[in-house]
């Protein structure tokens, strides 16, 4: 009977006691009914002494015993108020979570805002599953407040927020007041890279594996490599450059040109050992991706149909912001990718199930 019991609890708590908001929102703002509260141990102590002097006052007749009694439970009636107002009226929204790889601790941002003319102290925050909050903020009529949220993540793919409590026992400690908000958040998570990483496959600059000549004259990009006296001040790579820019001993970069067209890296799922699970094959095309984005080689990313990767010369032989600005913006779109890879379908066919199936019970 025990686990039957354990599920029907679990089940009032998600439609009844923890479901009061419905889906997950993008914003909300704390009212009373969604807050709940109970007396401290130190609340408990309190309210048995003040029973215990309402004996004594009551046994000697005491007038002034009645005053203080009554002046103490009165205080703590007000505590129990301004408890409860601690919460209410807080307005919480979810903030947009950086990506992050499998195995990393993924961060959720939590923008806290206080009800007009209000000060909100001692909050704190957690997910429910961790067990007691251990993210603390206050939120003043001042501001917002930002608070950074951590959980684990152990596979590829979006992975949604879960449920949020907040906890105070602001002012006195007498009473702990909490309640409950699902957040419509998620982040997403890339395939962990493969480590140690295998090595690059062959470059080829039309993607079958033969090398083209050019003819027309011009320079190509084939690479970086250290400063050498004498090289124009357009051959800097300044990409590179700007990615050591804090250290005092950043090296000075140039960009290495040949007047034949580059090898261009293919990274094609279909060409990796059936041996290995689809994980692992993405996992691996995730350490290419990352292994050519470091070395500023030109690269294509093949995953059935999908293929993502710019020419070499438009992705890569332009000034030095722009460079950054379409490099970035190609590794991005990989490491996506590689993420969503085989997910978006299985998403797809669910949504077109659900018309199919009955009303749930």
């Amino acid at each position: 009977m025990t686990p039957l019991l354990q599920q029907l609890t679990g089940a009032v708590q998600r439609r009844w006691l923890y479901h009061l908001g419905g889906a997950a929102a993008r914003s909300m703002t704390l009212s009373m009914q969604r807050i709940y509260i109970v007396p401290t141990y130190a609340g408990l102590q309190c309210a048995l002494l003040l029973l215990v002097m309402l004996v004594g006052a009551l046994n000697y007749n005491l007038g002034l015993g009645y005053a203080l009694t009554f002046l103490l439970g009165s205080c703590v009636l007000a505590d129990m108020v301004a408890t409860a107002r601690n919460l209410a009226g807080l307005q919480l929204m979810p903030l947009a979570a950086t990506p992050v790889f499998a195995g990393a601790t993924a961060f959720f941002p939590i923008q806290l805002t206080a009800a007009p003319r209000r000060q909100h102290y001692a909050i704190w925050l957690g997910f429910q599953g961790d067990g007691a909050p251990r993210q603390h903020c206050d939120a003043g009529p001042s501001g917002s407040t930002s608070v950074l949220l951590g959980a684990p993540t152990t596979q590829r793919g979006w992975q949604p927020a879960a449920r949020i409590r907040l906890v105070t026992r602001f002012p006195l400690g007498l009473f702990r007041a909490w309640s409950y908000w699902q957040p419509a958040q998620q982040v997403l998570v890339y395939p962990a890279p493969e480590s140690p990483a295998a090595p690059l496959p062959q470059q080829a600059s039309d993607g079958h594996g033969q090398s083209q000549h050019d003819s027309s004259g011009q320079e190509h990009f084939a690479g970086v490599r250290n400063y050498q006296p004498g090289d124009a001040p357009r051959q800097l790579a300044w990409r590179q450059i700007a990615r050591h820019a804090a250290s005092d001993t950043a090296p000075l970069l140039s960009k290495h040109l040949t007047g034949s067209a580059p090898g261009r890296l293919v990274f094609d799922l279909a060409t990796l050992p059936a041996e290995l699970s689809l994980e692992q094959q993405l996992a691996r095309l995730c350490a290419w991706v990352l292994a050519a984005e470091a070395a500023a080689l030109p690269y294509r990313l093949r995953l059935g149909a999908l293929e993502i990767g710019p020419d070499s010369e438009t992705g890569h032989r332009t000034e030095h912001g722009a460079e950054h600005s379409t490099a970035h913006s190609q590794q991005a779109a990989c490491l996506r990718a590689l993420a969503l890879y085989g997910q978006e379908q299985e998403q797809e066919q669910e949504q077109m199930r659900k018309p199919l199936q009955g009303p749930q019970a």
